[in-house]
């Protein structure tokens, strides 16, 4: 399968159309942003990384019963996925109190919750990305109440399966973020991506950070970090 058109850019991928309307290649980049775009920079390796990476997270899901966009892993930059209509939803679950939340809320990190916690934010970069929740998203009609149902069976769900995964790995999956589509029938399936990007990770032992956060927070070793968490998800250790 070759990539035609460019049919999307964003921030860490772009989109092309192939000779099936149904089928779409992702390529993964290595240009890294925070802040709503409004801090930019490159992480060396970063697109190879979290190709891979999801790609491996979403087979396991796959595995779980969560239907996934992915269909095969075609380099170590590009991926054949089902064309979807990206819910505008993004959807973040916490098991930690982190970031955005500790500083919504006045807490420190680094507190367990007694259950994991579900946040819908309406994905518009002009908005900034504001918090809504489930009838502010039936208002606006970004979805069904059966579609939010679905969403948040299957973040739960596969909150379950990583938080075990990661676990084995000896890494605490802290909070992320999903994005969910429709494909043309209108089935839910998980998209987008699993990697440092859109996942806080850190340390099981040390509380060491491996995500994103290094690049967010200025705090080094960006490069280090991503690769490291792909080494222990591709050794299984």
């Amino acid at each position: 399968m070759e990539k035609l058109e460019q049919i999307y850019e964003g921030k860490a991928k772009k989109v092309y159309a192939t000779s099936d309307a149904n089928l779409c290649i992702v390529s993964y980049k290595d240009d890294a942003t925070a802040f709503n775009g409004l801090k930019k920079g490159t992480i060396a390796g970063k697109g190879v990384v979290n190709n891979r990476m999801s790609n491996m997270l979403m087979q396991l899901l796959e595995k779980h019963g969560v239907p996934t966009h992915f269909v095969q892993e075609l380099s170590e930059r590009d991926t054949l996925v089902r064309k979807v209509r990206i819910v505008p939803l993004e959807v973040i679950v916490r098991n930690v109190s982190a970031g955005s939340f500790a500083k919504r809320y006045g807490v420190e990190e680094g507190i367990v919750f007694d259950e994991p916690t579900i946040e819908f934010s309406y994905k518009c970069d002009e908005l900034n990305d504001p918090l809504l929740n489930t009838y502010h998203a039936l208002a606006l009609k970004l979805v069904t109440k059966e579609e939010v149902r679905t969403i948040e069976n299957y973040a739960l769900k596969i909150n379950e399966v990583l938080k075990e995964y990661f676990l084995s790995l000896g890494v605490r999956l802290i909070d992320f973020k999903l994005e969910f589509g429709r494909l043309p029938d209108g089935t839910i399936v998980l998209a987008d991506e699993i990697s440092p990007d859109t996942c806080r990770f850190w340390d099981a032992k040390t509380g060491e950070k491996l995500d994103k956060d290094r690049f967010r927070r200025d705090l080094g070793g960006v490069e280090d970090a991503y690769r490291e968490i792909f080494r222990r998800v591709t050794s299984g250790r």
